[in-house]
């Protein structure tokens, strides 16, 4: 629950919802698996990405679209943004920036979650007593 955007519901959902996730082979699949990742319309020439597939877990795309949405409006008036945030809310419309910070989320989400430990923003400082 200390990643932004992830609160007591998503964290519950996630953990009964997504199955074990140690089958998933990386942090993409995991995301695929929710429906946060463009669809591919490649052929052997051009690489093509369209929309989102949104063929996983309609019910967490949603929640983790939500926090996403929220954490983008709380970057208004926050102080310090992340950096790769503000440059995408720039540059593509808001539900487009919130879907692509779910999908970040969802992958920073699958990390924690396989590997352990606790989410440090980046750039924050790290205190030694809390490193697993």
């Amino acid at each position: 629950m200390t990643i932004p955007g992830v609160g007591p519901i998503i964290a519950v959902a996630i953990t009964a919802l997504a199955p074990d996730l140690s089958g998933f082979k990386s942090a993409r699949h995991f995301a695929a698996w929710i429906g946060l990742t463009p669809k591919s319309h490649s052929s052997g020439e051009s690489q093509a990405l369209g929309n989102i597939s949104r063929m996983g877990n309609s019910h967490l795309r949603t929640l983790l679209v939500t926090g996403a949405m929220s954490v983008i409006r709380s970057a208004k008036t926050a102080e310090r943004v992340s950096p790769w945030l503000a440059k995408l809310r720039k540059r593509r419309p808001f539900k487009v920036a919130a879907v692509a910070l779910a999908n970040k989320t969802a992958r920073i989400v699958w990390a924690l979650l396989i590997r352990g430990g606790n989410y440090i923003k980046p750039g924050g400082t790290v205190d030694v007593g809390t490193m697993a």
